[in-house]
């Protein structure tokens, strides 16, 4: 009887859903761009100018953090291996520690997903007014565009996972190409008087390492991505973790490449100041045109920056979608969130999308634009949360003695994984600031109340046949 009960429910549901059209389970190659496509958003664009003014030393920080993300990758990895479930840390969270640390997980996941998928439609945006300069003339025109990035996405998502995975697909390899452009072909451009000083602050090397990392730190957000979809990739147990660390091996590759190819093609002084790194970038590449090159490289890289947030609104709308769903399954959210379709947890999609346009609704015609970047910076707490708990998760598996989840080969490489991938996730923590852990942990306390209604009304369900 239990075992029945702790079968996942994707499992179950394959035969079903192979016979729907609109629901395919995702293979290696879609699930490393769910992956990719989902730590890549549109800081990347922004990313290079954002570190110019500590110089060449940030990239020693992101060196350091890309060792940090892929040692967590390869946390998540092992983990998918022993659960391979739709929920990703909510599921590690709660095998090791029990209902309340999944809920928290869970929680905490879906405030980010929410809340981020707002922020990247109002930057998305400031891309589009490039392209469309009429969509930026009016307040509610804004709006009303905003409002539409995130709804597109919705629309591919409630459609089923067959498109879901297509979407990703393109968007990756169209997001990819001028940010390859750049990334590679700008390295036979490079001038190395460009760099400007390794060292461009009166800080100490580790303090300017630790504020250059305190600004690169969120770009690797999104490496738990297959984890949580693991219900809809075909063979979870061996492609949930190869997606995971081949997905961030590659988003880490285009960051460092891109960086080192900006930093190398246009002068340090400028990039300083730059709104817009990779037109600078272009525009370096390109300037024996004329003058073209400007219009030319400002309409690419717009273009990118707007493709590059629409994959990632996709990917993190499934997201944002399939935590709450594993969490209702095991009666720790409303049951509403367990309805599925297509493959598809709906009510998480439409509860979210509608929860992420109240707020860029509220954003725009309310002018707070300061309670906005709060909220945002509260989601960069709220993140790590289930990063913790699901490495503890591992760090508890490993000294607990549990053979079922732990191989003895591999024991000691496993521990220095996790340990390192323990320590990524709290510097993730520190590098938010003391505001946003204070306004963070506020939100986590909300959620308790939650937890208390639903494991009251589980515990009155549990205890009803009895009676």
């Amino acid at each position: 009887m239990t075992s029945t009960a702790t079968l996942p429910a994707e499992a179950a549901a394959a035969p079903e859903r192979g016979r729907d059209p609109h629901a395919r389970r995702f293979g290696l190659p879609v699930a490393t761009c769910l992956v990719m496509g989902n730590i890549i958003g549109g800081g990347i664009f922004l990313l290079p100018a954002s570190v110019a003014p500590f110089g060449t030393i940030s990239l020693v920080a992101f060196a350091v953090l890309t060792a940090g993300a892929i040692a967590l990758a390869l946390v998540f990895g092992r983990l998918a291996e022993r659960h391979p479930q739709t929920g990703g840390p909510y599921v590690y969270a709660r095998a090791a520690f029990g209902d309340f640390a999944g809920f928290l997980a869970a929680w905490s996941y879906w405030i980010t997903a929410w809340v981020s998928n707002a922020a990247l439609a109002v930057a998305a945006v400031g891309y589009l007014t490039v392209l469309f300069p009429a969509a930026g003339e009016h307040q509610w025109s804004m709006c009303l565009a905003a409002l539409a990035v995130q709804w597109l996405p919705a629309l591919s998502n409630l459609a089923g996972t067959r498109y879901v995975g297509a979407v990703q697909v393109v968007a990756t390899v169209l997001k990819f190409a001028p940010l390859l452009l750049v990334a590679v072909g700008g390295l036979f451009f490079f001038d190395p008087a460009n760099l400007g000083p390794f060292r461009a602050t009166d800080q100490s090397a580790a303090g300017a390492v630790s504020a250059s990392a305190a600004i690169l730190l969120f770009s690797y957000l999104g490496v738990e991505s297959a984890t949580v979809s693991a219900g809809e990739v075909r063979d979870p147990a061996r492609n949930v973790g190869r997606a995971t660390v081949l997905g961030t091996v590659g988003a880490a590759t285009v960051y460092l490449l891109g960086t080192v190819a900006v930093f190398g093609l246009v002068a340090h002084d400028r990039l300083v100041s730059s709104t817009a790194p990779f037109t600078d970038a272009v525009n370096a590449m390109f300037s024996a045109d004329g003058g073209a090159g400007g219009t030319w490289g400002g309409t690419v890289v717009a273009c990118a920056a707007v493709i590059s947030m629409l994959g990632a609104l996709n990917g993190w709308t499934l997201l944002s979608a399939q935590t709450p769903y594993a969490a209702a399954k095991d009666g720790l959210f409303p049951k509403a969130f367990e309805t599925k379709r297509r493959g598809v947890p709906v009510v998480g999609v439409i509860v979210t999308v509608a929860l992420a346009s109240a707020l860029t609704v509220y954003n725009y015609t309310a002018g707070s634009q300061g309670v906005f970047e709060s909220l945002v910076l509260i989601t960069t707490f709220t993140a790590t949360v289930p990063y913790l708990l699901a490495t503890a998760a591992q760090i508890y598996f490993l000294l607990s003695g549990q053979r079922e989840r732990v191989h003895p080969g591999r024991l000691a490489r496993d521990g220095v994984l996790a340990a390192l991938a323990f320590g990524f996730s709290m510097w993730l923590v520190a590098g938010s600031g003391y505001a946003a852990v204070y306004q963070g942990v506020l939100f986590l306390f909300a959620g308790v109340l939650v937890y208390a209604a639903m494991s009251a009304r589980k515990h009155r369900a549990a205890a009803s046949p009895a009676e």
